[in-house]
């Protein structure tokens, strides 16, 4: 799991996300989850690169404060598994 959550002051949470080079900090409530329609995956932003996350990561961030600008992908044609 790339994410990881630090309810510890339930004031101000704080998110560790892995990535390539190490891990990032950030303040759970500064991030945004959005949605790469292209790829049908959720992500965040992070110094200008995108960190993919699972749809639970992504429920769980925007329950320790960040804003779910998620699109919900819907598929067109009958025989998507979306």
């Amino acid at each position: 799991m790339p994410v990881r959550i630090d309810e510890s002051n339930p004031e101000q949470k704080v998110c560790f996300f892995t990535v390539e080079h190490g891990e990032e900090i950030r303040i759970c409530d500064t991030l945004e989850v959005l949605t790469d329609s292209e790829r049908a995956m959720s992500f965040v932003e992070i110094e200008g690169k995108r960190v993919y996350i699972t749809e639970a990561e992504a429920d769980a961030l925007t329950v320790a404060g960040a804003r779910d600008g998620r699109e919900h992908v819907k598929a067109d044609t009958g025989d998507s598994v979306i």
